[in-house]
């Protein structure tokens, strides 16, 4: 009888992470950084005097190319978690790719999902508030988009991209990773957290603390649970709040 295949030794795990990471919200993680230090540098009043855009877009004389450019960069931001999930899926494998990635338990999931957006959404309207008063966040100018026939839809898609791509890769894909790399709970979710952290440092200082904090309770509760999927839910109901309620709030709103 053949023996089970030994698992891939820790360095190649390594080499993995850096390399899903490289393609992903590391490399956005470092644009966000070198943008904060050229804020910080070449801007009088630093990052606090700077205006930072989430969702943008543009409106040329050719309706139907803006649309396949548009949803060629939903594409580009789910490709990455897709290649996560297939990673996982070789090791460790199981249902819902090891991460709790299915819809087995989706009354429980879209429950706790949206008790996460009350966690979440309340105090990080209060922190990015308090942030911008000091100056140490950017103005978020959220949704920069023309007022398109597929804006709303668009708006809708980019929420779920973020969603999927982030809680997949900074939680379920890298938590799992890490510990079977032999690193401490405590230590990966540190990691995590920061790494979530680093790649909203466009939005300045507050950006950095607000989403650490989140990645600290979502990697938290993931170590304890091991289902990514409400973490997916609410961080898209975050996104498509923030988003659609930009559009209505921030002519009526002075620091919106």
């Amino acid at each position: 009888m053949d023996s089970a295949p030994a698992a891939p030794p820790r360095e190649r795990y390594g080499l993995e992470v850096l390399a899903v990471l490289g393609v992903s919200l590391g490399m956005s993680g470092l644009y966000a950084l070198l943008y904060l230090i050229r804020a910080e540098i070449t801007v009088k009043g630093g990052i606090g005097s700077t205006t930072a855009t989430v969702v943008s877009g543009v409106k040329t004389t050719y309706p139907w190319l803006d649309l396949a450019d548009n949803l060629a960069d939903i594409l580009n931001g789910i490709v990455p978690p897709l290649l996560a999930l297939v990673l996982l899926a070789r090791n460790p494998g199981g249902p819902g790719f090891g991460i709790g990635f299915d819809l087995r338990k989706w009354r429980r999931d879209i429950a706790q999902g949206v008790g996460f957006v009350a966690l979440i959404g309340i105090p990080g309207l209060a922190l990015v508030w308090t942030a911008h008063q000091l100056g140490l966040n950017a103005s978020l100018a959220v949704v920069d988009f023309p007022d398109v026939w597929y804006r709303i839809p668009y708006l809708l898609l980019s929420a779920f991209q973020n969603g999927l791509a982030e809680e997949i890769i900074v939680v379920g894909y890298l938590l799992t990773r890490l510990r079977q790399m032999g690193w401490s709970n405590q230590r990966a979710l540190v990691a995590s957290a920061v790494l979530r952290g680093s790649y909203h440092l466009y939005q300045g200082f507050g950006g950095f603390l607000g989403n650490m904090v989140m990645g600290l309770i979502f990697g938290y509760w993931f170590q304890r649970t091991r289902r990514v999927v409400p973490l997916v839910i609410a961080h898209f109901l975050l996104d498509a709040i923030s988003f659609i309620g930009y559009l209505y709030l921030h002519n009526r709103i002075s620091w919106i």
